[in-house]
């Protein structure tokens, strides 16, 4: 006979929220997921800036148990370069908790950049949503979020760490607990022997 032993990873408060006064990256089918959790986390203003001709549209129901919709502004610009220029204004003057930046190519280095600078001037935390394999050297972290499928629940995520300029890689399945308003770290089952 087995008896089925829960291991809490100790380590996720070190890593989320992610650092403040800074610009991350989330890439994945649930980076919006993703950004929608951290945003609840901060409690705050959100601005999410994205490209105009993206036809799809971020559903206020949607966002609901994550924050309160008027809480949520969305601001268009045409092109990437509107958009990063709209997201360093807001990042430097630290109107709104989260920024979100939806990007749809690349940035430089040099872009990444005056993201950074914009967010420590402006103590504000920026989010990029940047497709998978892209990035900027300039993100303090990276975060690679999927779906993890469950019968019993359609909430569980994998949020892994596959950047971080100040520690280590790591993984954590997570759900969002809409009543708290909070992320849950969930155990990973393990077995071990009854004496």
């Amino acid at each position: 006979m087995r008896l089925v032993d829960y291991a809490m990873p100790s380590d996720f408060p070190d890593h989320f929220p992610p650092r403040a006064n800074r610009v991350h990256e989330a890439c994945g089918p649930n980076a919006f997921g993703f950004a929608f959790a951290l945003a609840g986390h901060l409690r705050g203003s959100v601005l999410w800036v994205r490209e105009a001709w993206q036809a799809d549209q971020i559903n206020p129901a949607g966002v609901s148990p994550y924050i309160d919709p008027h809480s949520l502004l969305i601001a268009k610009g045409n092109d990437q370069t509107e958009v990063l220029a709209t997201a360093e204004e807001s990042l430097r003057s630290g109107v709104v908790a989260l920024t979100v930046i939806e990007l749809t190519k690349p940035i430089g280095l040099t872009a990444g950049r005056r993201l950074q600078l914009a967010a420590e001037a402006g103590q504000s935390t920026g989010l990029c949503i940047v497709p998978e394999g892209t990035g900027s050297n300039a993100v303090e972290t990276r975060w690679h979020c999927t779906p993890v499928f469950d019968p019993t629940d359609s909430t569980l995520q994998r949020w892994e760490l596959i950047k971080n300029k100040s520690g280590t890689l790591t993984a954590w399945d997570v759900r969002w607990n809409a009543e708290a308003r909070r992320i849950i770290v969930v155990s990973e089952a393990r077995e071990r022997p009854v004496p």
